[in-house]
């Protein structure tokens, strides 16, 4: 997740810094590092652990003592806590990372997917790298742009436009010691600029810099800011400026933490790519494609504990995900599994045996019949695993083996973020089982768990590109909110997404839909059918494309309006579905993460149409801790 602050202005750095780390040390807490300009040059302290370390070794002196720019005419720092990613949690991995010479830092949230690349280009330069990190080849970049006459601001905008994924980046240089430099690289890292008369505050969240302005900017995709004391430029990445309205933001925290967003349920969809890369964050080495989770590994690691079956349990949005998660673990790992809703697992008599595990999925932890089917398996001695997104929950206590999904704060009662990080968890899962079992993938796939892990790495940049502005939604809920009933079609690994896409309809809009597999229509639902069927059809080109497209055509038979999730580029769909979503080209394994935001984005513009409560539908609840 990653925590980034950075100021400019007559106040004192550190303290500012400091304080706005403590705001958003829930962002990262593997270590802690700050980088202040002084009159002679940058001083960078960091140190392994919580803030609290960092801020000892400042009080005892450090590298950066917290008044050496007290003498200068303007004050200037960059912070950061950080998620270990690349390279393990150690004082010359955190951040901020410099070049060689110590006159360039930067921070950053992200995944550099091209940093092999580019490490090799700078390591046949010459330049010696001191950390693991991905974030250290951006200094390097910079560096050698200003070494061939570049000015730093040149410099700055010749290295991010080199970077591909998704990521926020915050970058000073000693030799313009009155610049900021900010960009955002898609939806894996936000960026906020506060901005008072003489000074100027960046952070990747509100909470941030909430004690020192309200009035903010918010940087999108692509866009770059220049930001000085008091004021900030900003350019698209071909260096086109940019007019950015202000935002005031309310003195009430429940408004504040919204930002710019209309409701919480809009803003969570929009942090997804953010939550993804979290997930991801020191699990995947994306060098060797080694899959490490947490407190699984001692069970994954002992073949006595090794699971010869997997019966998964969960309720609604996280029961959907785990039919996506048995699609994974069967095709990865080979260990078959068994998903069955939490309300009905014990009431069915569940045979328990040996080498049995039983994989919880809540994203509160605090899930009643989750939680009763959790105990049937530990009473009855099956290894008790869970995917859990709030901490020191039931369900983490209960378990014997966690994976946290790392999404954040959830406020909206319908499940967005939390849907795509516990798929992507059970997809680590996967990986991580069939490679402690040495498993070749299922044929069709030609690729082994260690490459499938490592397209992990683009994850976070496909889930941005579905994430950019689409009239398409608007268009759609303005057609269409007044209909009754809709119709959702998948097959394969995304017939759970049709089940999910029609939930979510029905949670925030109150619309009548139902979900099924594609190839079930025949067997009762076409006859619901005619022109005023919406039926909206995952149809993205993958190994059951060609029976998609011929479900398409059976209802486009019967007069019926076909809406579909296709791949982008794909001019064949066009000719068959009356409107088209596109979600971009991704390895098969991976589309359901994808196909999934289509789904909230409709949801939440049709409801947004008819003036529903967004974030909190009748009659719902965001845990139910009753049966």
């Amino acid at each position: 997740m990653c925590g980034i602050i950075g100021y400019l202005g007559p106040r004192n750095a550190t303290s500012i810094i400091l304080n706005g780390l403590r705001r958003l040390e829930y962002r990262g807490y593997d270590s802690a590092g700050i980088a202040i300009l002084s009159n002679d040059g940058i001083h960078v302290t960091r140190a392994v652990g919580k803030l609290s370390n960092l801020e000892s070794r400042l009080q005892q002196g450090g590298d950066s003592p917290p008044f050496a720019t007290r003498d200068a005419p303007h004050s200037m720092g960059i912070g950061h806590t950080r998620w270990a990613t690349h390279g393990g949690v150690t004082e010359h991995n955190a951040h901020p990372h410099l070049n060689d010479a110590g006159t360039i830092a930067v921070i950053q949230n992200g995944i550099i997917e091209n940093f092999i690349e580019l490490k090799g280009e700078l390591q046949a330069e010459g330049i010696r790298f001191r950390s693991e990190t991905d974030t250290e080849v951006i200094p390097h970049l910079v560096d050698l742009y200003m070494k061939a006459g570049m000015p730093f601001v040149r410099a700055a905008f010749a290295a991010i436009v080199r970077l591909q994924g998704s990521n926020a980046v915050v970058m000073m240089s000693a030799q313009e010691p009155d610049k900021l430099i900010a960009a955002r690289l898609g939806n894996a890292g936000g960026i906020v600029i506060g901005i008072n008369p003489d000074e100027t505050f960046v952070a990747s969240d509100i909470p941030g810099i909430l004690d020192y302005t309200r009035n903010v900017i918010f940087l999108e995709d692509g866009e770059v800011a220049i930001a000085q004391a008091g004021r900030v430029s900003v350019y698209r990445l071909d260096g086109a400026p940019v007019s950015k309205q202000r935002h005031v933001i309310a003195w009430d925290p429940v408004s504040a933490e919204k930002g710019e967003y209309r409701h919480f349920m809009q803003k969570e969809i929009f942090e997804q790519a953010r939550a993804v890369t979290d997930t991801l964050r020191g699990r995947v080495n994306f060098e060797t494609g080694e899959v490490t989770l947490e407190s699984l590994e001692a069970g994954v690691k002992n073949a006595e504990k090794f699971p010869a079956r997997i019966h998964t349990v969960a309720c609604g949005t996280s029961k959907h995900a785990g039919l996506i998660g048995k699609f994974l673990i069967e095709r990865i790992a080979r260990v078959p599994v068994e998903v069955d809703y939490g309300s009905e697992y014990r009431y069915r008599d569940p045979l328990i045996e040996p080498g049995l595990a039983v994989l919880g999925i809540t994203q509160s932890g605090e899930t009643a019949d989750t939680l009763a089917a959790m105990s049937i398996g530990k009473a009855r001695g099956a290894q008790v695993w869970a995917i859990v997104n709030a901490i020191g929950s039931q369900a983490e206590r209960m378990a014997t083996g966690v994976i946290h999904m790392r999404a954040g704060p959830e406020i909206g009662v319908c499940s967005t973020k939390t849907f795509l990080t516990s798929i992507v968890d059970q997809y680590l899962l996967a990986c991580a089982l069939a490679q402690r079992a040495n498993v070749q993938t299922f044929e069709r796939s030609n690729a082994d768990p260690f490459s499938l892990a490592r397209d992990l790495a683009h994850l976070p940049g496909l889930i941005g590109q579905t994430l950019k502005p689409d009239p398409i939604y608007e268009v759609l809920a303005n057609y269409f909110h007044d209909r009754r009933h809709f119709l959702f079609l998948g097959r394969g690994i995304n017939y759970p997404i049709a089940l999910e896409g029609a939930l979510k309809l029905k949670e925030i809009s109150y619309i009548h839909a139902e979900g099924y597999p594609a190839g079930e229509m025949k067997h009762g639902p076409i006859a619901l059918i005619d022109e005023t069927m919406p039926v909206i059809c995952v149809a993205v080109q993958d190994g059951v494309y060609e029976k998609m497209i011929s479900q398409i055509e059976q209802v486009k038979a019967r007069g019926g309006i076909v809406i579909a999730i296709a791949t982008e580029g794909d001019g064949f769909i066009r000719q068959k579905a009356d409107y088209v979503i596109n979600v971009p080209a991704a390895p098969e394994l991976l589309t359901p993460v994808l196909t999934a935001i289509p789904m909230q984005r409709l949801a939440y513009e049709m409801a947004v149409r008819l003036g529903c409560d967004v974030d909190q539908p009748r009659n719902l609840a965001k845990s139910v801790t009753v049966e």
